[in-house]
This record gives structure tokens, sequence and C-alpha cells, in this order.
């Protein structure tokens, strides 16, 4: 049990907003809980949620000391009261994540627990899976990361030996990843392989493509073919050869066939006929390829995986189930 007494600054505040803003860990529907379990109290005695504080008042918290803690991105899954997650597959080991687009993967900076990761850890905690007091060091963690306003699959490990050995493959290209994206205008071919250099801007967070190599610039390798073309837009299938930053957007941008509603790399005058607020880019399958020993993880080989739904291609191009 902790106690804090009410400062003059603090006077006249309702006692459910003053609890949230001393116990910011506290998820909002658990402290309402609390409140009304009167494991909350006004000078020894429950209180309404609206209660207004009075200076001297003294609050009795019977709340768990984790709940205390100073927020960071290691313990925001404690504010998380319900998990958000859209689970493509799940066992012991693995949990592969349908990422929303507008979704952070981590938190950029500043203390954030609607993260992927946050919702993640706090699902796994929830059902017994994960006990945090229990471990010296280990949480789940992803695998991979998605850009914030690009959608798809990211794989998060449960346990350490699953980490170590998907971080492996993932660096050996041992995991294919395939993008669906809206672009502008009609490639042509109709599939084929855009090989060049990029160059990262680090400063700006802007990639840029060059034919040729120079200093700091990375090979960068995609492999395309088009499923589907309605009216100015075309659906496009990508396989990743090589993982850059931006790298399908600023390729394809490249190539004459930027993608649709990116503010970065697309065309202002092009994505203003369209009501998208991100680019149409997303991360709708993953193929386990593992032709070398993956141990624990030997059984996701040959495996594949795929979202049920990208919005834009049912959107624009009436595809619903991804089957192709």
């Amino acid at each position: 049990m902790k106690e804090i007494t009410v400062k003059q600054n603090d006077s006249g505040q309702r006692l459910d907003r003053f609890v949230g803003k001393a116990v910011p860990l506290l998820p909002e529907a658990l402290l309402q809980k609390y409140i009304r379990l009167k494991r909350i109290k006004v000078n020894g005695k429950g209180a309404k949620r609206d209660t207004r504080l009075q200076l001297g008042d003294v609050l009795q918290l019977y709340i768990n000391d984790e709940f205390f803690e100073k927020p960071r991105e290691e313990n925001s899954y404690l504010k998380v009261g319900t998990p958000r997650l859209d689970i493509v597959y799940e066992d012991e080991n693995i949990l592969l994540a349908d990422k929303k687009p507008g979704v952070l993967c981590h938190s950029a900076g500043v203390w954030d627990y609607n993260t992927l990761i946050a919702n993640i850890q706090a699902y796994l905690a929830q059902k017994g899976e994960w006990r945090p007091k229990e471990e010296n060091s280990f949480a789940p963690a992803l695998c991979n990361r998605i850009d914030r306003n690009t959608g798809g699959i990211v794989i998060a490990a449960k346990n350490a030996e699953a980490l170590r050995i998907l971080n492996d493959k993932i660096k050996d290209r041992e995991i294919e990843k395939y993008y669906l994206c809206a672009v502008q205008g009609r490639p042509k071919p109709q599939s084929g392989r855009l090989e060049n250099y990029l160059f990262k801007d680090a400063s700006k967070n802007q990639v840029y493509i060059k034919s040729r190599t120079e200093p700091g610039a990375k090979t960068a390798v995609t492999e395309y073919r088009v499923i589907s073309t309605k009216g100015p837009l075309s659906l496009v299938e990508c396989r990743l050869l090589t993982g850059r930053t931006h790298q399908i957007r600023a390729q394809m941008a490249y190539a004459g066939w930027p993608l649709l509603g990116d503010g970065k790399y697309g065309t202002e005058k092009f994505n203003k006929g369209f009501d998208e607020k991100g680019q149409a880019l997303y991360s709708y399958k993953l193929y386990f390829d593992f032709p070398t020993d993956a141990g624990i993880l030997n059984y996701l080989r040959g495996r594949t995986y795929t979202v049920d739904k990208v919005d834009f291609a049912d959107k624009y191009f009436d595809i619903g189930k991804l089957d192709f």
C-alpha cells in the first residue's frame, strides 16, 4: 500500500484523473475497477471516481508496486488493459501479428503504450505465457519491423532461443517477405527485377536510387509481378531480395510507378485524387524457407503465412481472399 498526500496544485481534481496521472502505468479499466473495489481510498474510506480532492487529503492506494514504476518502453505493456492484436499465427515459440498502418512497432523516442510490442507483451503476460517477474532479462521481442504507415506481418519471438534463430534466419535471407502495393500506371514488363543502388540520407530519413555504385550506397534488389490493373492503378506483388530502408517505395518510384498515397516518393498531384493517409504498401505474406537447420523451429520449414485482407487491394481491385 502506498499513500499520497494531496498538495495545493493537485486540489480540486477528480479522484480518477489524479490517480491516472500519479500512477501512469495503471490501465484505465483497472483504475476504475480499483475505485469500485475500494482499493483506492480517500482518508481511509472508499470514494467515487468523481470525488473532488481537497488540500491535505490522503489517498491509500492498494496497487501493485510495478504500476508505480517510471514509464519506459520496457514496462509499457502494463498500461495495456485489453491488447489489440490481429494474430495470423501463434504457437509456443512465435507469434505472427498483422500490424495495421498507423501503428508503431516500437515507441519513437517518447513513451507510448499503443505500440505493437507493448500489445504483444501485454497479451502474453495476461495469459500467463510470459511472467516478467520470473525472467532475469528476456522479454518477448519483435524480429522484424515495418514502417508506421505500412501494414503487414511482424514476427515476435516468445523465448530467447526462438529469437536467436529467427534473427539469424532473417539475416541470412531464409525468410522470404512478399509485399502488395498499389502503384501509379502500368508496369512493363508485367514481371521483372529491379536492381540498382540505394543511398540513405539519415538526416532526412529518405533514400535515393542510384544507377551506379558510389560510396555509401548499397545494392537493392526487388522482384515484382503485376497482379491486376484497373484504371490508373496497378496492384503489384514485390518480393524483397535485399532489405533496405524504403526499398520498394524508392525503387518503384524510380522505375516510374510510384506508390499510391506515398507523400515522400510519390506524386502529390496524383495522390490528391485518392483518399489515402499513407502509402499503399502491405507485407502480406511470409515464407519460411529454412534451407539450413532451424533447431526448435524446424517445423516451420516450407510454411507460408498470409494476412486475411489488404484494404487497398479490396478497395481498388476487388481482391478479397489473397490466394494468388
